[in-house]
């Protein structure tokens, strides 16, 4: 069975306090673009646990503690799930706000689902992606969402951005999630999230905004460059992802960026 595990991209990022445990409570909301990663999985046969192998962008680390085997070897802890051979071409870029991790995690989860015949619900599925991340659950029902807590707690938003395009610029800058919330400061927004999204677009660089830029901008200047000049090329609203270091734009028509970007990952696309 072949996926493809989708990005998100987080439009306005309120870190409203700190928790008591350590972690703080947000306010963004998760909105799904087609850039993907490729899931491949099989029935393994004469192997008595799960293979796993990666290629594309590099993962570093143990294959063992990436989120898919981590997912894996959950579900085949609570359920019948034999054995499987996992392959997963990574293409969505790491450490940039996109959710490329929690994505592959989710869409193991179902495609298990469906392979094994677990019978499983969303509900039941987005049970058990929250044991993985505060964002896996989103990528279960995978479409917009405005998310509190720590970025676990959903509710279903209608909002479209049908016929824009956009485009994504990360340059080749890995924003850990913990140093970014080390440095933002927490504070309530002047102006409701649920609201401003009800504005037109073109009054959202106004309104929204997303609280690690600051911080982010001021380690990585090359970050917030890439913002400036994604409305310099005629964006109504450009943002930083998540805690970055991914910078996306809106726009009408896609610009003419003659290699302004050559040095970093760059895709687009448009919104179904």
């Amino acid at each position: 069975m072949k996926l493809y595990p989708n990005a998100k991209i987080n439009i306005g990022l309120n870190v409203v306090e700190k928790r008591p445990d350590g972690l703080h409570n947000i306010e963004t909301v998760f909105y799904p673009i087609a850039l993907f990663d490729v899931l491949h999985v099989e029935k393994s046969d004469g192997c008595t646990d799960a293979v796993f192998s990666q290629s594309g962008i590099p993962v570093h680390g143990n294959p063992d503690d990436n989120l898919v085997m981590k997912a894996c070897r959950l579900l085949a802890g609570m359920y019948d799930v034999p054995p499987v051979d996992i392959s997963l071409v990574k293409q969505i870029p790491l450490g940039a706000g996109l959710g490329g991790g929690s994505s592959d995690a989710a869409f193991m989860l179902k495609c298990l689902n469906e392979m094994c015949r677990l019978g499983l619900s969303d509900d039941e599925l987005m049970a058990v992606a929250s044991r993985l991340g505060a964002d896996c659950p989103f990528f279960i029902k995978n479409k917009a969402v405005f998310a509190e807590g720590v970025g676990n707690e959903f509710t279903d938003i209608t909002l479209s951005l049908k016929n824009y395009y956009w485009l994504l610029i990360k340059p080749d800058i890995h924003v850990a999630t913990v140093e970014a919330y080390s440095l933002v400061k927490a504070q309530k927004p002047t102006y409701p999230l649920l609201d401003a999204i009800r504005q037109p677009v073109e009054e959202w660089k106004r309104l929204i905004k997303n609280d690690f830029e600051i911080s982010v901008f001021s380690t990585y200047p090359r970050v917030g460059e890439i913002k400036n000049a994604l409305y310099d090329l005629g964006a109504p609203y450009a943002s930083m992802s998540g805690s970055g270091s991914a910078v996306f734009g809106l726009f009408d028509t896609l610009p003419e960026m003659d290699n302004l970007f050559q040095d970093c990952f760059a895709a687009c696309g448009r919104f179904d």
